[in-house]
This record gives C-alpha cells, structure tokens and sequence, in this order.
C-alpha cells in the first residue's frame, strides 16, 4: 500500500511534463487570428509565434539532453520549467502593457522553445531510469498518452481562456508550470549517480560508437516518430482551414472536432503501452501495423469529403499512430544505457519536434497543389517509412532468450532474427 501510492504519484509527475511541452503550441492556435489583428501583424508574422518556440526548443533539446545526462534529470527538468513559465508571462504582460508587443512576445516564446526542450525527452529518460520492464513500456505509454491529451485538451483551453482577453492563455502556461514543478520536487527521487560523469571528449566518444553500431535502425525510428507527428499536425492542419472555410466552424467547437481523432490516438497509446511490456518484437509488429494503417487511411482519404466519413476514416489513422509512437518510445529508451539515455532521447525529442514544425508549412503547399495529391503523397511517405522499419528496426534478444539460445543454436526465431534483423 505504501509503495504504489508514491509510485502513482512519480508516474502522475512524469506525465505531466510532456503535458506542457504540448501546451506550448496546440493552446496558442485557436487565438492566432485574433493575435494577428489585435497587434496588427502579418499572416507570416502570426506564424513565427509557433516556428519561434519549435525551432528554439529543436536545437536546444540536444544540448539539454548531454547536461541531464552529465548532472541529473531533475537538474535540467525544474530550470526548464520554470524559464516556460517566465516566457508565458514575458509574452502575456508585453501583450497586455507593452509598446512594441509583438517583439516581446516572440522573445517570451523563444524563452518557452528553450524551456520545452527539457520535457517530453526528459519525461521519456526518466521513465527509463526509474522503471524497469514491462512497467516501463506502460510509463512510456502514459507519456504518450499525456502527451496525446495535452493535443486533445489544449485547443478547447485555448478557445475557452481567449474568452477572457485573447493573451490570457500566456498567463496560463506558469500555472501549469508550477504545478508540474512542485510534482518533480516532491515526487520524482533519481538515484543517484554511482560513478562520475564522463568529460565531454569521452561522452562523445561514447555516442559516435554508439552510432556507429546502432545507428542505422536509431535513425529509422527517428523518421518514423518525426513522420508520425509531421502527418499528424499536417492533417490537423488541413482540417482547421477546412472546418473555418467549408463549414464556417471555429472556436470551441472546432477544438472539439480537432479533438476527435487526437482522442483515438491517446486512447490507443495508453492501451498500447499497457499491454506491450518488454516485447520487441510485438512492437516491431505494431509499429508496421500502425504505418499500413496510417498508409491505408490517407490514400482512402482522397475520396471522402464529407465530414462524418471523412473522420471515419482518419480515425484509423490516428489508430496507427498511436500503434507506433509508444513502441517507437520503448525503442529509444531501451536502445542505450541510462548514461547516454538523456542525449538520445533528446535527439528523438527533437526530430519529433521538427517534424511538428515543418508539417503546418509543408502541407500548406500540398494543399495549394492538390488535394488528392497530397493525401496520396502522405500515403507515399508513411508507406516508404514502414518498408524502412521493416527491415532496419533491430530487435534486440532479450536476457531469457538469449540463455534459450546457448541451449537452442536452430530456434526458428533466432534464426529468423539473424535473417531479418541486421
């Protein structure tokens, strides 16, 4: 009874650092276009308010990453939080009081990029330092999910406070912040580190051999978890400009909408994580699952156009989605040892932040070019992603199967794995 309270506790403070990194973005969209003629701005200029953050926290995820490995989570964690939330005030007073308000606005966004850059990575590191096992795919799935809520919930909250004053979501981010920094305090207990960390030269040398041997299936699964998000905000994004233009729909409602296939996503990573413990090669089967999902779904898109089809039938994208991202999670974090953990989760923070970035712009165009083109070259893209993690996701023998196969050197599987696998 003592010991699973705390653990719930650890596992709730975990899940609630992803929850604000996804706040970051999703909670601004629905006041964009307010923002833009309250401040009397550009459409271009209305964009850097959410490319500013995401190209901040891209490039400091990295670096972030090394220094949680070298001190300790908690160190990178709680310093990063609290800069996220200095940023949203930074951005709500200057909106509120400030002449030039647009300027200050994209200091305190950049200020949030570089506080986000210690989340959801650091969220999946502490997952993989604090739990062992099948409980640790089930941690890893929770953060998924969390992070799938924060996109469900964020667009309804950002509609909801703009209800207020258009800038009040600004002022909300060190709310939440705070809270998720007293649930690290109090909640999470790292252990401590056995032996001194490694000086730069050594750390580097030790991720390049690293790359070296592992590089090629890391490299795989960052692409797809980078593609996973980049499809997933690209139709979002599609679906927004659909719903404002076709259907005159915004506001609460629209964030409603949006919500649907963001809900399917976070209901099936949290049942994914649940049940896939430590199994890889069931989550290498459901990561080429979710691809062909994602795959089949997109191409069957061209011809619905309607909006009740229409969203059945993305749903199952969504599905797949939420089929790949908690086992790509698993990948990552059981790929190195908890030294090197933070750098390369970080890494994998950073391509699936790019991916976010990148999609809005790209599918921008698409949809200037052709609608059906750009749902069959979506289909295109996520069906070369699967081929790729066919055959270059390593699964790796686990501690019981490997005793298994000093006994069994002609287990089919083992040599299906020798065949497969390289």
């Amino acid at each position: 009874m003592s010991k699973k309270k705390p653990k719930g506790l650890t596992i709730t403070a975990i899940g609630s650092i992803p929850l604000i990194l996804v706040l970051g973005n999703s909670m601004l969209i629905p006041i964009l276009p307010q923002m833009k003629s309250e401040l009397g701005i550009s459409q271009f200029q209305t964009s850097l308010v959410i490319t500013a953050f995401s190209i901040a926290a891209a490039i400091m995820i990295p670096i972030l990453g090394y220094l949680s490995d070298r001190f300790s989570r908690k160190a990178v964690v709680i310093p990063a939080l609290t800069l996220y939330g200095l940023g949203g005030l930074l951005a709500g007073f200057a909106a509120a009081w400030f002449n030039n308000a647009y300027l200050w606005i994209l200091v305190g966004r950049i200020m949030q990029g570089i506080g986000a850059a210690g989340t959801t990575s650091m969220a999946m590191a502490l997952a993989g330092d604090l739990f062992k096992g099948g409980e640790q795919s089930k941690v890893l799935g929770l953060v998924e999910a969390s992070n799938g809520f924060g996109k469900v919930i964020s667009p309804i909250i950002g509609s909801l406070l703009a209800l207020i004053f258009w800038y009040a979501a600004f002022f909300a981010f060190p709310i939440f912040c705070l809270i998720s920094i007293l649930l690290t305090i109090f909640f999470i207990k790292e252990k401590k580190k056995e032996k001194e960390p490694p000086s730069v030269g050594q750390y580097v040398k030790g991720l390049v051999s690293i790359f070296k041997s592992e590089g090629r299936w890391l490299t795989v699964t960052y692409l797809t978890g980078a593609t996973c998000l980049f499809t997933l905000f690209g139709i979002l994004f599609y679906i927004s400009d659909v719903l404002e233009k076709d259907y005159k729909i915004d506001g609460v409602i629209k964030g409603g909408i949006l919500a649907i296939p963001l809900l399917f996503m976070t209901t099936t990573s949290y049942i994914t994580g649940s049940k896939i413990g430590k199994n890889m090669k069931l989550m290498k089967k459901l990561i080429v699952i979710g691809l062909l999902l994602m795959t089949i779904s997109f191409a069957s898109l061209v011809f619905f156009k309607k909006l009740i089809p229409f969203f059945s039938v993305l749903v199952v994208s969504s599905i797949g989605t939420g089929l790949a991202l908690p086992c790509l999670n698993s990948f990552i974090t059981g790929a190195v040892s908890s030294e090197k953990r933070g750098f390369v989760t970080s890494i994998y923070g950073s391509v699936r932040f790019l991916g976010v970035a990148i999609g809005p712009p790209i599918y921008s165009t698409l949809m200037g070019w052709s609608r059906s083109g750009m749902f069959l070259t979506t289909a295109g893209l996520t069906l070369f992603v699967c081929l790729l993690s066919l055959f270059f996701i390593k699964v790796q023998k686990q501690e019981g199967e490997k005793q298994k196969g000093k006994k069994k050197e002609n287990d089919v599987d083992s040599l299906f794995e020798k065949l497969q696998f390289t």
